[in-house]
């Protein structure tokens, strides 16, 4: 039986530049070796990475030898024009990982302390994990070996789940004494009683509010002119092709994409929702469905637009990414998926809504998880827009508008 290969201590430089080798072979391979520049920008860059950091290439080079010399990178010559030196990490190679393995400790070395939910989520591109249970098992795994790769946190007060951390050297936590810190959201632990146990409050929820969600939202978009801004391009880019809004709710954003001439249509998983539409927008098309199963339009190729207008708002962080697969299955070749939502990293939970007992979970999204998601599904041209709550409305949530094109 073979000795244990010691792990090696690495300094928050070396983290960094060693997950960004790690990521960077796995999601831009045509790009892989890298140069030192190359390496940099992916230390400095400011989605994915906690903390943020702004390396100088004196630091990154002088870490990539450091790394170089302890075997945990290699370099090569690209010899293609001008003779430039390129590196790669080692690390997986020494410390022999397998891809669930790789993922998740690249992950934990570009962002810290994590939950397995969030973790989950964050490996998407890098390995496509069935379901946190699998994150889960992989982590146990890590941490039962003779040199254990990974440590589950104690579980902090506020916090909704244990973090964990990688142990190749040191991690940024809380001071002791310093106060409970701020909850690491795990945007999948109130699906702990299933999908469909989920999909039944909603339906009840938005059920039971039905007509007097209709009553409040009906008139809402005379008072938001980025939202009229937004639906007049989604209008204007799909000229005389069929255009769905799925969780289209009472009716009156697929009414507005109907006014500005589109050939637009309305799905809700709610069959109230759709009554209330159907009632108020009586030339309106209006159809029960739910948004995963999206097919293409009896009448063309592919829908010219699909609108997800605070439909995935109920969906845990790990279905987003097939949620959105759903949703670009169908567009056709230039269509457009547009995405509205909370913005944010919080499951919030409510138990009354228009003076109604219900029984419903939100779900915040932050911008770069979402663009990831979006490009991960093939879409270009990945537009985002975050904008403040609008306190004359009574909002008291950012909001996220997301635009991308299928090529």
């Amino acid at each position: 039986m073979s000795e244990p290969i010691d792990l090696p201590v690495l300094t928050a430089e070396e983290q960094r530049v060693l997950g960004s080798l790690l990521e960077k072979e796995v999601t831009v391979p045509a790009s892989y070796p890298m140069t030192v520049t190359a390496v940099r920008t992916a230390c400095n860059q400011a989605s994915s990475r906690e903390p943020v950091v702004d390396y100088d290439e004196r630091v990154v080079h002088e870490t990539l030898r450091e790394l170089k010399q302890r075997d945990l990178a290699a370099v090569t010559w690209d010899d293609r024009g001008r003779r430039t030196l390129k590196y790669a990490q080692a690390l997986s190679v020494r410390l022999d990982l397998a891809g669930d393995e790789r993922a998740l400790l690249t992950v934990l070395l570009l962002r810290g302390a994590q939950p397995p939910g969030a973790l989950k989520s964050r490996t998407e591109r890098l390995h496509p994990f069935p379901d946190r249970g699998a994150v889960e098992a992989c982590l146990t795994r890590m941490a039962g070996g003779e040199r254990p790769l990974v440590q589950q946190l104690p579980r902090q007060p506020r916090e909704q789940d244990a973090r964990w951390i990688h142990l190749l050297g040191p991690v940024d936590l809380p001071a002791a004494g310093a106060g409970p810190a701020a909850p690491a959201v795990d945007r999948d632990s109130f699906l702990a009683e299933g999908p469909a146990a989920r999909d039944a409050k909603v339906r009840a929820s938005y059920g039971a509010v039905a007509t007097s969600y209709a009553d409040a939202l009906t008139g809402e978009l005379a008072g938001l002119p980025f939202e009229r801004w937004l639906l007049d391009r989604v209008a204007t880019h799909a000229g005389t092709g069929p255009v769905v809004e799925v969780g289209c709710g009472p009716g009156h954003v697929t009414a507005y994409l109907a006014e500005a001439g589109a050939d637009a249509t309305g799905i809700d998983l709610t069959p109230e929702m759709v009554d209330e539409a159907r009632r108020r927008y009586p030339d309106g098309v209006y159809q029960v469905g739910d948004l995963r199963t999206l097919m293409r339009p009896v009448n063309g190729p592919g829908w010219a637009a699909v609108l997800g207008w605070y439909s995935l708002i109920h969906l845990a962080a790990s279905e987003l990414p097939a949620a959105v697969e759903a949703l670009v299955r169908p567009l056709r070749s230039d269509g457009l998926l547009v995405l509205g939502m909370h913005a944010g990293s919080e499951v919030r939970h409510n138990a009354a809504w228009f003076d109604h007992e219900i029984d419903l979970d939100f779900v915040f999204h932050e911008p770069t998880d979402v663009v990831a998601v979006a490009e991960r599904a093939g879409l270009v041209d990945v537009e985002w827009y975050r904008r403040g709550p609008v306190s004359s409305r009574g909002e008291s949530t950012e909001r996220l508008y997301v635009v991308a094109r299928k090529p």
